[in-house]
């Protein structure tokens, strides 16, 4: 894939934002403002028809880089944001609009796109993990964590288990089917997500999804309420996660 070309950056409250592409890939890297000292990486996966610049990643990755001190990477994921859409986008898309409209289970069509989708967008975070380990601020021996819910899980699974320098991820809100055989291959700490009121995905589904995780150590976050309806305070403690596992890493001695 061709090099990373930095096409935008403003810095507000503390944090850098810089846009990016990487061959057709479209994403954007937040960073602290001040200091040159290198600092954990944090991938970020944003979820089904939204985008890099989303609101909720916007507010993700200012948690993350005033309270942890990381950069954090999102990349849209294919057929989102700016990215052009295929016929194959456009299908499922439709089939997903018309499912909700007749009140039909939107899990069947939603798994299999994720599923499509993943095989395009691993690929993909491989090729921008490599360019953005490249930036001195980053470099190649930081440690790294993966940050998705919804779409980002189902996209995340995959790249968890293909990628050896992810050292811990924050996952869920997705359906087990198409995930479960390939999280039992993950064996770095996890902290898992679910709704228990949530309308789309059966609590037994996200249980069995959890379940599956490999991890020895791996916790389950729940709370009340429905798909859409993930407390803010959530964000607080993947901070925490986060800083937990990167932050040793860093600190650990040779």
């Amino acid at each position: 894939m061709n090099t990373l070309h930095f096409t935008a950056e403003t810095s507000k409250n503390g944090v850098l934002e810089r846009d990016f592409t990487l061959g057709e890939v479209t994403g954007v890297l937040w960073s602290p403002a001040a200091g040159s000292d290198r600092a954990p990486l944090v991938l970020m996966g944003h979820g089904g028809g939204t985008h890099k610049k989303w609101p909720a990643m916007v507010g993700r990755a200012e948690r993350l880089v005033h309270d942890g001190g990381f950069h954090v990477a999102v990349i849209d994921a294919p057929g989102h944001g700016g990215r052009p859409r295929t016929p194959y986008d456009e299908q499922e898309i439709a089939a997903l609009f018309e499912a909700r409209a007749a009140g039909e289970p939107e899990g069947p069509i939603v798994v299999r796109y994720n599923a499509q989708l993943a095989e395009r967008a691993v690929p993909e975070w491989l090729a921008t993990l490599d360019a953005l380990q490249e930036l001195p601020e980053i470099g190649a021996d930081g440690p790294v964590g993966y940050y998705g819910l919804n779409m980002g899980t189902a996209i995340g699974v995959p790249l968890v288990a293909a990628e050896p320098r992810i050292a811990a991820a924050v996952l869920g809100l997705h359906w087990p089917d198409a995930l479960a055989e390939t999280a039992k291959r993950i064996t770095i700490p996890v902290e898992f997500d679910l709704q228990w009121d949530d309308e789309h995905i059966p609590r037994e589904a996200g249980l069995a999804l959890f379940d599956a995780f490999a991890s020895t150590e791996k916790s389950l976050h729940v709370n009340a309420g429905r798909h859409k309806e993930l407390p803010r305070f959530e964000a607080d403690s993947a901070v925490r996660f986060f800083a937990r596992h990167l932050r040793r890493t860093v600190t650990a001695p040779a």
